[in-house]
Formats: structure tokens, C-alpha cells, sequence
């Protein structure tokens, strides 16, 4: 564990970036330029459940937390990357703050949750840190709630109130689309989700969360209140460096 949430309770203004190859090689890159989180998307990125786990293994000598986005908030999918040594889960598409509640327990061990125990797993060295692990997941594992329908905002207070909930994450894309304003980042109805959202999650003593749309608008967003902030990809990073290069010798001809 590399103390990121700790960081964030004390409100400091944190960086991550989306990892979408299923690569350990980008994972290993960018978890050294300097990000104090990346994503592992598993809903959308490449790679199955072993490129995850080597993904980890990748990260684990860099400064970087890695925080994996699982496919729904089933407790099994949450168990597993955690058992792999995830710091913290991203669930995406939560509705209600009874999937939010599920989405948290599956964090935490029993009593207090429902995840499985399990002591030969990468996440306790396999056994030999165990007790310390067990002891000290609840204060250092990050529960990444996403907020990205139109039903999940007439439940943000809700959702933020959960114990285990630390971070409230629009999903840009997803929120315009259900709202039907595609991408239209500043129709007032999106505005109006985004300031809602960065309120309730203040209110509660939670964190506001955003894969920004444009990195030129950082700027509105932490006016607003956020501070989980991400932006880029490694699969952005290698397209647009190969397409400016291609452009840049064309150009020579």
C-alpha cells in the first residue's frame, strides 16, 4: 500500500491515468513518469485477468497506487483483483446506493463486509503479511464509485454517505450519453451533474473524481471541488505519438 488514500482524506489534489492495453511493459512506463494512480481497466481494456495481475506485478517497484475498474459490483469480480494485489477498485455503472453498499462491503472482510478470506494471495506476499494486511485493508484500500447514469444522480447523497465509498467518479462519456448530450461537456445539464456530484461528495468528507474530457480544462474542474483527477491513456499516448510522427516525416517529403 503506498498511502494514497490517506492523501486523499487530507484532500491533496492527486494524479492518474487510464491503463487500457492489458501491458505490462505501458503499465511499467507510466507507473514511472510520475502519476500517483493508474487505472487498470478491466470493463474496457484489453487483457483478462492475467494481464491484470502482471500489470500489478509491473507496478509494484514504481511510486504509483494501481486501482483496477472491474465489470460490475458483483462481490467475486472485486474479490479477485484485490486478491491480486489491487490498492483500490473502481465499480462502474452504480445506480442506487444499494449497489454502492454492496460495491463497498466487497472491500472490506467480515464483519464489516463480505469479502472472502483468502491467505496464500499475491495482495498478503502470499501469507507472509497476512495479519498486516488484514488488519489494515479497511484504512488503505480505495472504493472508487462511478457515477455515470442519470439514475445515480438522484442518489448521490446516498451513495456519498457510504462507508467504504471514498470517491465519487464521473464518467464523462457514459453520464452525457445517458443524459443525451454526447459529449457536450458544457451543456448545462452536464454542469449541473458535475457541480451536484463534487457537492455531495464534499459534503460527506469524500473525494470529487474526473477522467477530464479536455486536460486544458483542469482548471474549472478543481474550482469545482475536484481532486481525483485523470487524464490520458497509455493507448492515447502511443496513438498520437505514432500518428504526429507519421505526420511530422510526411511533412518532410
Amino acid at each position: 500500500m503506498k498511502g494514497l488514500k490517506k492523501r486523499i482524506q487530507k484532500g491533496d489534489t492527486v494524479f492518474g491515468c487510464w491503463l487500457n492495453l492489458g501491458s505490462s511493459v505501458s503499465a511499467e512506463i507510466v507507473g514511472m513518469s510520475g502519476f500517483d494512480w493508474v487505472l487498470v481497466d478491466f470493463e474496457h481494456g484489453s487483457g483478462s485477468e492475467h494481464e491484470v495481475m502482471l500489470q500489478l506485478q509491473a507496478l509494484e517497484h514504481t511510486k504509483t497506487t494501481p486501482i483496477v475498474r472491474v465489470e460490475s459490483f458483483e462481490r467475486q469480480r472485486i474479490h479477485r483483483v484485490l486478491d491480486f494485489g489491487a490498492s483500490g477498485v473502481m465499480v462502474p455503472r452504480i445506480d442506487t446506493a444499494a449497489e454502492a453498499e454492496l460495491a463497498a462491503k466487497a472491500l472490506r472482510y467480515q464483519p464489516e463486509g463480505l469479502r472472502g478470506v483468502a491467505k496464500m494471495v499475491r495482495a498478503t506476499q502470499y501469507g507472509a503479511n497476512f495479519q498486516d494486511y488484514f488488519d489494515s485493508n479497511k484504512d488503505e484500500l480505495l472504493g472508487v464509485i462511478q457515477i455515470e447514469t442519470a439514475e445515480s444522480l438522484n442518489h448521490l447523497d446516498e451513495i456519498a454517505a457510504i462507508d467504504g465509498v471514498d470517491v465519487l467518479f464521473i464518467g464523462p462519456m457514459d453520464l452525457s450519453t445517458a443524459l443525451g448530450i454526447q459529449a457536450q461537456w458544457e451543456h448545462p445539464e452536464f454542469i449541473q451533474a458535475i457541480e451536484k456530484t463534487a457537492k455531495a461528495a464534499l459534503n460527506a468528507g469524500k473525494a470529487a473524481g474526473i477522467l477530464l474530457p479536455n486536460p486544458d480544462e483542469f482548471q474549472k474542474y478543481f474550482d469545482l471541488g475536484y481532486r481525483f483527477i485523470a487524464a490520458g491513456s497509455d493507448l492515447g499516448f502511443i496513438n498520437n505519438g505514432a500518428q504526429n510522427m507519421y505526420k511530422t516525416l510526411v511533412q518532410k517529403l
